[in-house]
């Protein structure tokens, strides 16, 4: 019996080709019609975890050696490594290969196309495949894979609780406009990668300039803020005052595009129910304090592939199935994990003052005193914030 995916995004698509290169027949179903539309990911990725992945170069937009942090006053920090320390990956790029790669590995790809739970039982699933204005229709597959993001679709229809009230998700939003520059605009954001840290460019967030091939760039801004504390400034009135200032905002624009990110800090979020089960966003593997998600979907996908493959080697029930799958990502993800969170959530949702600018100040101009490009790398990708608390309490509090 098939197994179907829902979604196929990375996350998504790269377990259907996992499963279907260890002999399992697979669907994978997407809304989108065309790869490159709606192609929301910044997709800063580290050098060493692009490698292990096993990311195609043709789907590398820029490769990085530098972060450059605009603090609250509008000073400019640097940081400077000799080697690349990570790619900006082209995400329409990326998910083109993913389905290529998926067709070629005999997966049956249906685009253009939604999934509706219809019957959730313990060794199966009955779903309904809804495309336009074609005639529905309904499939029983033996796993039902939810990796629709952090909107969690088919779990939100399955009764599955995304959260409790001890560990809420925390819910941000992004937008983002890829603009078309030329060799003299787009020098001073060239090989690092640049972020607006505090109020006056973002409340509640961040804003970012990534560098693209052909002198294309990513220019975007991403809020986390606290329950109830009304939307103020529209994203967009927000992005297109970040533009200006980086004087940018004669320059075309190529796309416009946004998403949802969604976690929790404690990841108490059920992966599932009986034969259904979720992976990427879906799982909760976006971090909260840099937004970011990519590459942690993709390894939550090459863990559940592991672990269904295990399963048709060796059958148990699916709700111990999953609570060893839950288990094993926790442990993936590691115990800073739930550090970040927690910086996450104090770090956005005070990010609105001016006593909280002052914060920010100071820990940035902490960093510039006593941390390198690498060690700054390490900081954000691998959370090793044990290595700096004690000589950066004195700015974090």
């Amino acid at each position: 019996m098939t197994v179907l995916v829902a979604g196929a995004g990375p996350a998504g698509a790269r377990l259907a080709i996992r499963l279907a290169q260890a002999g399992e027949q697979v669907m994978l179903v997407d809304p989108l019609s065309d790869p490159h539309r709606n192609a929301y990911s910044s997709a800063a990725v580290p050098m060493r975890d692009v490698l292990q992945l096993g990311i195609p170069n043709d789907c590398w937009g820029s490769r990085w050696n530098g972060w450059q942090l605009h603090d609250p006053e509008g000073m400019t920090h640097q940081w400077w490594a000799n080697d690349a320390l990570g790619v900006v990956l082209d995400f329409g790029r990326l998910r083109a290969a993913l389905w290529e790669q998926a067709c070629r590995a005999g997966v049956h790809l249906i685009s253009g196309c939604r999934v509706a739970l219809e019957q959730l039982q313990d060794d199966c699933a009955t779903v309904e495949l809804r495309s336009g204005r074609s005639a529905s229709e309904r499939r029983t597959v033996r796993w039902l894979v939810d990796a629709t993001g952090s909107q969690r679709i088919l779990l939100r229809q399955a009764g599955v609780p995304v959260e409790t009230r001890e560990d809420p998700l925390l819910k941000g939003e992004g937008v983002e406009w890829l603009l078309q520059a030329d060799d003299r605009r787009s020098a001073p954001w060239r090989d690092r990668l640049s972020f607006f840290l505090g109020s006056r460019w973002v409340s509640h967030g961040y804003g970012w300039v990534f560098p693209m091939d052909q002198h294309r760039l990513k220019v975007g801004i991403c809020r986390l803020p606290p329950p109830l504390s009304g939307r103020g400034d529209a994203l967009g009135s927000s992005l297109r005052r970040l533009i200006q200032h980086c004087d940018l905002d004669s320059l075309p624009v190529l796309d416009r595009h946004g998403g949802l990110v969604s976690s929790t800090v404690r990841r108490d979020q059920s992966m599932g129910r009986g034969a259904l089960i979720a992976v990427g966003d879906a799982a909760g593997t976006c971090n909260l304090l840099g937004g970011e998600g990519l590459r942690h979907a993709l390894r939550s996908s090459d863990l559940l592939a592991d672990v269904m493959s295990d399963e048709r080697a060796h059958p148990q029930k699916r709700d111990a199935l999953i609570s060893h799958y839950s288990s094993r990502l926790r442990r993936r993800l590691g115990w800073r994990w739930g550090i970040s969170g927690r910086l996450a959530r104090r770090t956005w949702w005070g990010l609105d003052a001016p006593r909280a600018d002052r914060r920010m100040l100071r820990l940035i101009e902490g960093l510039s005193r006593q941390a390198d490009a690498e060690d700054l790398s390490q900081l954000l990708f691998d959370y090793r914030f044990e290595r700096y608390g004690p000589r950066l309490l004195p700015y974090l509090i």
